[in-house]
């Protein structure tokens, strides 16, 4: 079943929901890491029952063409531009990767993001779904985005790829979730980011991705008219992925924590 790219009312939908048997495993944590059921959640919802359209307006830009193996990072910025008159905060972004071999492992991709207040990135775990999806949250303890009123925020991302990782072609998507206490909506989806993956170079020198540098992108104004791109993975399955690895790896994180 495809979701409608800008449903009337953006969908709050339960984090509770496993696509596969690991997820499942993993969410057997959550009673006891998260926040408790008769808690009240006090993050203020971005979206409203009577918008017409997700509250994050969401693009994936300026990334390369192409990957070469082994051949170090490339970057590439994600805008959120809130289109509402209320802060959002406790945003998320969920990459879902799609190669047409069907080959990409959860271990090959080493993408990272940056928060725009520590120099050093933050890496993205990824789960492989029942449907041959890399699905992976912009969440290692990281509290989430906050974007204000009418404003962009963007996010600076960066993609390696192993030697290993053969000739391919790969589309990334952001879907983007607003956490509440368990649950979260559905509040923004980016355009498709295609590129190619190259064979590594047999007589290149193993190359080591070096760190980037600890200045963040400036933010990028953009009309609050502009219409979200169409893409081709909006279904209603990798938006319950996004979701649910979303919330499986900030239990994990939170149990780990109280067992110190």
């Amino acid at each position: 079943m495809r979701l409608p790219l800008r449903p009337r009312t953006p969908p709050r939908i339960p984090l509770r929901t496993p696509l596969s048997l690991c997820l499942a495993a993993a969410a057997l944590l959550l009673p006891a890491a998260t926040t408790p059921a008769h808690a009240a959640d006090t993050t203020p919802a971005c979206a409203t029952p009577d918008a017409r359209g997700f509250p994050l307006a969401t693009r994936i830009h300026d990334g390369p063409d192409s990957y070469e193996a082994g051949g170090g990072y490339g970057t590439w910025y994600l805008d959120l531009t809130n289109t509402t008159a209320r802060r959002c905060t406790g945003i998320h972004p969920v990459v879902v990767l799609v190669d047409a071999q069907r080959a990409l492992k959860p271990s090959q991709p080493r993408l990272e993001f940056y928060d725009g207040t520590h120099p050093r990135p933050h890496p993205v775990h990824f789960d492989r779904t029942d449907e041959a999806e890399l699905v992976g949250a912009f969440d290692d303890g990281f509290p989430g985005f906050t974007v204000d009123p009418g404003k962009t925020l963007t996010v600076k991302v960066r993609l390696a790829l192993p030697p290993d990782a053969g000739p391919n072609e790969i589309t990334a998507n952001a879907a983007v979730v607003q956490r509440h206490a368990d649950d979260g909506d559905w509040v923004g989806q980016s355009n498709d980011y295609r590129f190619d993956v190259d064979p590594a170079d047999p007589e290149a020198a193993p190359a080591t991705p070096a760190p980037s540098a600890a200045t963040s992108p400036p933010a990028e104004d953009l009309s609050l008219t502009d219409e979200l791109a169409r893409t081709g993975l909006g279904t209603e399955h990798l938006v319950l992925a996004a979701l649910s690895v979303l919330l499986v790896t900030t239990g994990a994180l939170l149990l780990t924590r109280r067992r110190r």
